[in-house]
Formats: C-alpha cells, structure tokens, sequence
C-alpha cells in the first residue's frame, strides 16, 4: 500500500470529523440544529449525494503499486493505482484509437481503412471495445436500448432486495423507519443512486457510455476519477484555510488596537495581489523545484500529488481574508455583550472568554462559511487548469476535461460529451453542496429561534 501526501490528509481529515461528531454529540446547542437538518428533505438528500460522492473519493485514495503482465506477455511498469480502478478496470483498459461518441459503435472520424481483400475505402472504423458485440450495425440502436434497460431493471432488483433487507432488519429489530418525510426522501435517493450506479456499471461492459477522448480514453472514468480531486480541492483547502481566518478573526476583534490593525493590514495586503498571479508564481516554483530534485519524484502520481497539494495551500492562503473579516466583526458585536463584560468583570482570562464564549458563539458562520467555500473552491479549480495553472495536466479534474475539449467544441463535427460529462458531475457535486449550505444556514442561524 502506498500513502499518497494528500491520502493522508484526507485521511486525517475524516478522523477529525469523526472526533468532532464525537466531542459534539449529545451537545443541546447542537443537537437542535442537527435535528433540524435531519428533519429537512432537501438537506438529506443533498447529504445523501455529497456522501455518495465521499464515498467514491475515498475509494480513489487508497492506493497500491500494482504488478503484473503487460502486453503479449511484458512485465508491466510498476503503477499506483487505487481500489476505485480496481473496480473501474474495464473502462480503464479498454481504450480506443481516439475520439468516439456516447454508445457509438465506430470512430467518430472517417479514415482510410484496408477490407479483407486489399482493397482501400474510407469510412468509419469500427471500436475496438465499444460495441465489438454487435455483428450487425442495424442492431446497434435496440442493442443499446435493451442492455440499458436490462442494467436498469437488474440495479433496480438489487436497490429493492437490499431495501427490502434493511427494512426486515429494522423489524426484527423491533425498529421502524421513522415517519417523517426526510427519511423515506433518503431512502429513495439511496436507491436511486445504486440503481442508476449498477446500471452504468453494466452499460459499461458493452459500451462507451460517455464515449471517448483524443487518446481514446472512456470519459465516463475520466469524470468519475476527477471526484478525488474536486473533493481534495475543495476540502483540504478548507483545512488549511480555517485555523488562519479563525484565529486572526476571533483575535483582531477581541484585542483590537495594534493587533487588529496588524491583521486587517496583512490580509488587506494580501487581498491586493491578484490571486491568479500568485498561484501561477507558486506552481512555477513547485515545478522548478521538482524538476532540480527529479530524484525525489521518480512516479507521475508523486509529482502530480504534489502539485495537487501545493496548489490547496496556496489556495488556503489566499482565501481565509474573507472568512476572517466575517468573523472580526462578529467579535466586535460579541465582545460588548453582557455575558463578556460580566466574564470581565469577574477576572476570566481572555483566553477562557475566547475559548467558552467567542468561539462557540461564532461557530455558525464558520459552518456556514465551509460548506459555502466548498463549492466555490470546486469551480475554482475548473478555471484554474482552465487557464493551466491548476493540477498536474496528468491528473484527472474537471478543469482539465473542459480545458481539452474547449478546442474540440470548434470542429466539425463538434465533439461535445467531455465537456458535458464535466458539466453534469461538478453540476451534481456543487448542486447538492449549494442545498445543503442552505440548510445549515438556516438550522444554525441565530436569529431563526423555531428554525
């Protein structure tokens, strides 16, 4: 098994949840708002999606060097690769000569082709992979139809016997689902999800679903190995990007005076260097130092690994002045209260009254913030590799997707389901953030007293 820098951040980054959902638990100031979420059907199902997601991400981070035959016997290269392309395996070799379209049984381009007795025609050649089942053309579109439905009926069987288990389960158990409108909208999204995921995984084995790229590679696993990297941007950035706003937020409105207006001149300063410039110079750097230490980077996942992370830390950098200008003035309006001034006036530290009556008290819009960020922080690195200052052009993002096709959107014929696939999961993963985000607002805003 081999651990990747960002693996174990994300690692790391789940066991703090994990230590926080446990520190919190059974806390009444967060148990109401909780409670709140839980009974929302919009949030639960765009929780239910945002955890699907996880779920594949998590997969896609746990990584091994595999070994094995090549080619007409060859040992294969040593390659990283994770559990995700264990079970993503045919569409990650089953490659074709370059551009295909959705379900397509040819290329999507005409050449010259040799016949069985010599002769030259042009013509559309046939997939290598894609629809090789298919003896006769005229078939291709019931053939199609039928495995579609078949994938669909088959995920659809499965989704209701393992319903049907749960539910036995939660009988035997002397349980029963609870009522409220929230949990059976779940309980359709969980089905909807495996149900559409088996189906597509069926589709596959016969089909390009999503067709193929200019290498001819499936884009539908193009998309799907492009969540890692969507959710490491959008949550590891967020890791480095809290404790810096926090801190200097709660302090420069606490304190006030000098240490306030050191704050408010460092991120005033940094707000006005023109943050497309600064990452540029940071990846340029990154890349200068790997390319004097090539010792040190002897694998393409390291090198692209590592400019993955570098490029969350220079967007944490860059991004906690808005959160920390938030959370200053709350500090200002907290600090006059009466609950401060009488902790004042007993001889509390400042530290105490930080910790016990600032801290939780601003906790709202820090949640609020995060789930906000996320999405934003996913479109951020769509523009980044747009513009090629983003991940390693090696490393599966939705930036890079659209960054490939934009100049496949000009041909003829147009050549439009790479940057459809990127349009429809960073839609789905930014939606449901969007939703959610929502739902924590209003769960934990102050000023909602009966939510």
């Amino acid at each position: 098994m081999i651990i990747l820098w960002t693996d174990a951040l994300v690692f790391l980054l789940c066991f703090m949840v994990l230590a926080c959902a446990v520190y919190l638990h059974g806390k009444e100031h967060i148990r109401r708002p909780l409670q709140q979420i839980g009974q929302n059907k919009t949030g639960m199902v765009s929780l239910t999606v945002l955890l699907f997601f996880v779920g594949i991400g998590l997969l896609d981070s746990i990584h091994y060097q595999a070994s094995g035959k090549g080619i007409q016997g060859a040992e294969a290269s040593h390659e990283i690769i994770s559990l995700l392309d264990i079970w993503a395996t045919p569409l990650r070799e089953h490659g074709e000569k370059t551009y295909s379209a959705p379900f397509a049984l040819t290329l999507y381009s005409k050449e010259m082709m040799a016949t069985a007795d010599g002769a030259v025609s042009w013509g559309y050649p046939r997939l290598v992979f894609g629809g090789r089942h298919v003896d006769d053309p005229k078939q291709h579109t019931a053939d199609a139809v039928q495995k579609t439905i078949t994938g669909l009926a088959q995920g659809l069987g499965w989704s209701g016997l393992i319903a049907l288990l749960f539910w036995g389960g939660l009988k035997l158990g002397g349980k029963n689902l609870p009522a409220h409108g929230a949990a059976q909208a779940v309980s359709l999204t969980v089905l909807a999800l495996f149900c559409t995921a088996y189906a597509l995984c069926y589709v596959s084995q016969y089909y390009h679903v999503l067709g193929t790229d200019k290498v001819g590679e499936d884009v539908l696993y193009q998309a799907i190995k492009s969540i890692r990297t969507g959710l490491i941007i959008g949550t590891l950035t967020t890791l480095i990007m809290l404790p810096l706003a926090i801190i200097f937020g709660i302090l420069a409105g606490f304190f006030r005076g000098w240490i306030d207006d050191l704050i408010q001149y460092a991120y005033t300063t940094l707000n006005s260097i023109p943050s497309v410039l600064l990452i540029a110079a940071s990846i340029l750097m990154v890349q200068v130092y790997m390319a004097n230490h090539e010792e040190a980077f002897t694998s393409i996942v390291v090198r692209a690994d590592m400019r993955l992370l570098f490029l969350c830390m220079i967007l944490g950098v860059t991004s906690w002045t808005g959160l920390c200008r938030l959370l200053r003035a709350e500090t200002l309006k907290l600090r006059e209260m009466e609950y401060v001034q009488a902790a004042y006036a007993l001889g509390v530290k400042p530290a105490t009254i930080l910790i016990r009556h600032i801290l939780p008290n601003v906790m709202h819009i820090v949640l609020i913030s995060v789930v906000l960020d996320f999405s934003s922080l996913v479109l951020a690195e769509a523009v980044l590799s747009y513009i090629n200052i983003g991940v390693d052009p090696t490393t599966y993002s939705w930036g890079n997707m659209i960054n490939g096709a934009r100049l496949e959107m000009a041909r003829e014929p147009m050549v439009w389901w790479s940057l459809s696939a990127a349009f429809i999961f960073m839609l789905a993963l930014v939606l449901a953030a969007n939703l959610l985000a929502d739902t924590v607002q209003q769960a934990f805003d102050p000023r909602r007293i009966n939510g």
